[in-house]
């Protein structure tokens, strides 16, 4: 479809979708021959009250980038990381124990670090996460292993089709946008009305989730896997994304497409703020030292990405990598 009124075959015939296309493409253009096209009155009213909402949504996506270009220029000085830059002070390479392969800190095929392990921190999580990769998936490009080198008494790593065992008692989710995901503040009022109707609950009920599970691939291949009637009959939950800061560019994917390590630390963030105060004693299941709401007691898992990020950005201009053009919704 082209902005031209005179390229449109058959104005008598156009559909509303077409005129619709036309006026929010052309109003501003070509407002004398708007009255070229033969509108029906429902048709204007619905295409001038359209035309009110793109204008607004652009307002919108404007001031949203506007804080965003605020953001990327230091996108991790609002979290409370340890100082990666230690990481410099490693010089050369190590063998991996386990496959013998040359590594630069850490084997992203074992999934243990080859260097002393002061130089990670080490995040205690309030519940257990399992990250199932595609086989395709290239290892030295997911950020999935840095969960597990951070936190690796609460983080499992699985190569599909291997995958995780559940026990009757846990409380498993999967992180994804399928049919009936449903969001955390859901999740919560659900578990809440549970509590309310029993008179047994125990110390182990109060926290909502005891596992969760995160798609390690592409989209492509997380649709494929997502066919797993093992996946299909576990309840999904979504989460309040946030623009991505990472590095690698994705074709057909927007900046709120999170790398797999960005996933795993929002959603987290979300569920400690959300449950706490939400639920009665829910201190008891806290797994912190400090009984308190979120004040950045799993920013660390971005301790690696933002190593690497800031090494990205001393070779590479922010503003000409691919990655950061794409559109952020």
């Amino acid at each position: 479809m082209t902005t031209s009124v005179k390229k449109v075959k058959n104005r008598a015939t156009a559909s509303v979708a077409e005129k619709l296309f036309f006026i929010t493409n052309s109003i501003e253009n070509n407002k004398h021959q708007v009255s070229k096209l033969r509108l029906k009155p429902s048709d204007h009213k619905i295409m001038t009250e359209t035309c009110k909402i793109n204008i607004n949504n652009t307002k919108k996506l404007n001031e949203l980038e506007n804080k965003q270009r605020i953001i990327d220029k230091a996108p991790f000085d609002h979290l409370k990381i340890n100082d990666p830059s230690v990481l410099d002070d490693v010089q050369g390479r190590e063998i991996c124990g386990k496959c013998f392969k040359s590594r630069k800190f850490f084997c992203y095929t074992c999934y243990t670090p080859v260097i002393d392990s002061k130089y990670f921190p080490r995040v205690k999580l309030p519940i257990k996460i399992d990250i199932i990769k595609h086989r395709k998936e290239i290892e030295g490009k997911s950020t999935a292993i840095h969960a597990a080198i951070l936190a690796p008494e609460d983080v499992t790593i699985y190569i599909y089709p291997d995958f995780p065992i559940f026990t009757p008692n846990d409380k498993v989710v999967l992180i994804f946008p399928g049919k009936n995901a449903i969001s955390i503040d859901d999740l919560l009022s659900k578990r809440l009305n549970k509590e309310n109707k029993s008179d047994d609950t125990t110390e182990d009920d109060y926290y909502p989730i005891t596992r969760a599970i995160f798609i390690d691939s592409t989209w492509q291949q997380t649709k494929s896997i997502y066919k797993d009637p093992r996946l299909r009959e576990l309840p999904c939950v979504v989460f309040s994304s946030r623009i991505s800061q990472f590095w690698r560019h994705q074709k057909k994917s927007p900046r709120w497409y999170l790398a797999t390590i960005e996933a795993v630390h929002t959603f987290l963030v979300e569920l400690h703020k959300k449950t706490y105060g939400a639920i009665e004693n829910y201190n008891i299941k806290q797994v912190n030292t400090d009984d308190e709401k979120y004040s950045g007691q799993y920013d660390n898992l971005l301790y690696i990405f933002k190593y690497m990020y800031h090494k990205i950005h001393t070779i590479y201009d922010h503003d000409q990598l691919r990655a950061y053009k794409r559109p952020l919704i």
